[in-house]
């Protein structure tokens, strides 16, 4: 995603006072949340103390515009300055590695999804923050601890916000009209309905360029739906697998289907198509739906759109994981203590819970008490995204999150997997026999 968001845009993805205004919940709503009454950590705040904070640009305006309130909220009530920049999606990775090179930048980051353990030995650990926030809100749920904690341990090196989901929207009307209630479970009958899709003239599209939310949760719902996997429980790498070559057959199937163009999407190029009636299948955040709700000209398409979970295909459970902003506290902070403390501020249900609502569902809760959150009985097309944070599937699966699944991730190499099959540049055993080498490679440099 860029850094910028042009007029057109920001219209399309709402406007702050609608997106609050579709939740029916404000700050001023009496809260069905429950926290039980747990004495908070004592942070010893630093004389002085002033912070700043980089985090991922908002897909849903109201996102960013409840955030900075709340960040004010806090320099009102206790006097530490808090800047927040917000900074593009691709970005923040570099951003994230410059910080934790040179000892230098903001105290805080908000990341994605395992990126605390790519820095490991850079962060302060959050276990005062994290052990009061679980017992006052329920516990935390499966993808927090996945992400939260330093592999095969009780140590948080992250606190984990919230995490979009990537489930199907697709056309009622479209689906209905070559044959279809809903998307299949199984590939071939997914394979079918792309290609009559296809034949209609009203194609699927996901991406396949190297966009962090969209194509990194296509390669690994192609891959997650054949019991593919980069690693196995004990972290050895298993990517050259005959599960993974019959998943890039697959993908190399039904990639003809798909409109052009797909594999240089990044991650607001299928908003655009499905927003522009080019396509009519696709996998996508709930931001996608709400610009389509609150935008006059497109709101029949809204209507006749429906959220599915990804077919489960081989699996269980439909695998899907949750793109999660991951906070990460650097060692290099100066103001440690006030830096807990805004974090945990965050995550109380006065700022915590309106900023849930006003994301209209994109992002979903970290801790269970949030799952009463007035915005999930807001809209029946919401309610899929409740859940996110339930997924037992995460960037890495199935071994130990580490540096080096961490690299894996953030180098696509999954993703450019994927796209060298379905473009033809390469053979399901060429392209997994490369990704098995670029995984070796980071992998060594870990010392595995």
């Amino acid at each position: 995603m860029r850094n910028d968001i042009t007029r057109r845009d920001a219209l399309a993805l709402g406007a702050s006072a609608a997106a609050l205004a579709v939740t029916g919940a404000s700050a001023q709503t009496t809260s069905p949340i429950k926290a039980a009454d747990v004495p908070p950590p004592k942070f010893a705040i630093e004389k002085g103390a002033s912070l700043r904070m980089l985090r991922p640009v908002r897909f849903v305006q109201a996102d960013e515009d409840v955030f900075r309130a709340n960040a004010a909220k806090f320099t009102k009530e206790t006097g530490i300055e808090v800047k927040v920049d917000f900074v593009g999606w691709e970005d923040i990775s570099q951003q994230t590695a410059v910080t934790s090179n040179s000892g230098a930048g903001p105290d805080i980051i908000i990341g994605f999804s395992d990126a605390p353990h790519i820095y490991v030995d850079k962060l302060v650990e959050l276990n005062d923050v994290t052990d009061y926030l679980g017992k006052r809100y329920g516990g935390w749920l499966p993808l927090a601890q996945t992400y939260g904690k330093r592999s095969k341990s009780d140590k948080w090196i992250g606190l984990p916000f919230g995490a979009t989901a990537g489930p199907l929207i697709y056309r009622k009307s479209v689906l209905k009209s070559i044959g279809y209630d809903k998307v299949p479970e199984d590939h071939a009958g997914i394979l079918d309905l792309c290609q009559k899709l296809h034949k209609a003239g009203k194609p699927a599209g996901f991406a396949l360029g190297n966009a962090k939310g969209d194509g990194n949760g296509f390669a690994n719902w192609a891959l997650w739906s054949h019991n593919a996997s980069l690693l196995d429980e004990e972290g050895n790498i298993i990517i050259n697998s005959k599960e993974t070559i019959e998943a890039l057959k697959w993908v190399k199937a039904i990639y003809p289907t798909f409109i052009a163009g797909t594999s240089s999407w990044n991650d607001v190029s299928n908003n655009r198509a499905y927003s522009s009636q080019e396509i009519s299948l696709t996998a996508n955040g709930v931001s996608l739906y709400f610009s389509l709700k609150n935008d006059p000209a497109t709101k029949a398409i809204a209507e006749d759109s429906e959220h599915q979970l990804l077919p489960k295909g081989l699996a269980k459970v439909s695998p899907m994981a949750g793109l999660t902003l991951n906070a990460m506290l650097f060692k290099h902070s100066p103001y440690p203590n006030a830096a807990k403390a805004f974090l945990q501020f965050m995550m109380e249900k006065e700022q915590y819970e309106p900023w849930l609502n006003a994301n209209s569902g994109y992002w979903s809760q970290p801790l269970a008490a949030y799952a009463d959150a007035a915005v999930w009985s807001s809209d029946p097309k919401v309610s899929i995204f409740k859940n996110t944070m339930q997924s037992t599937y995460y960037d890495g699966y199935k071994g130990p999150i580490s540096t080096a699944t961490g690299a894996v991730s953030a180098d696509y190499v999954l993703i450019q997997m994927c796209a060298a099959v379905a473009t033809g540049a390469q053979t399901p055993e060429a392209a997994a026999a490369e990704a098995e080498q670029r995984a070796k490679r980071y992998f060594r440099r870990q010392g595995r």
